[in-house]
């Protein structure tokens, strides 16, 4: 079972940034999807930037123009640089990998923006 470790969450202030990282434990085969979901307290998860294994970009209209995924060529760790962080953005962010064979998630790592 390929783990995923993230890193580099913490508190910041509204304006700052942040840039998270996530490893996998060994080579994904297939991979389809490399991305970032959040979760905020009382919502659902969302997908918030992604890499397909065509290395086309998706993200969501909430973080477009502040946010930048980018991933490592032997494609084991994916990063998340933000930018002009704002409140909204505080959650637990998690790292996905998706295969053939389903979804890998992290184990996440909270996001606070504020004062």
């Amino acid at each position: 079972q390929v783990q995923l470790v993230e890193s580099g969450g913490g508190l910041v202030q509204p304006g700052g940034s942040l840039r998270l990282s996530c490893t996998a434990s060994r080579t994904i085969s297939g991979i389809q999807v490399m991305g970032w979901a959040r979760q905020a307290p009382g919502k659902e998860r969302e997908l918030v930037a992604s890499i397909t294994g065509s290395s086309n970009f998706n993200y969501a209209d909430a973080v477009k123009g502040r946010f930048t995924i980018s991933r490592d060529k032997a494609w084991k760790t994916v990063y998340l640089q933000m930018n002009s962080l704002n409140a909204e953005d505080t959650a637990v962010y998690y790292c996905l990998v998706r295969n053939p064979w389903g979804d890998h998630w992290g184990q996440g790592t909270q996001v606070t923006v504020s004062s």
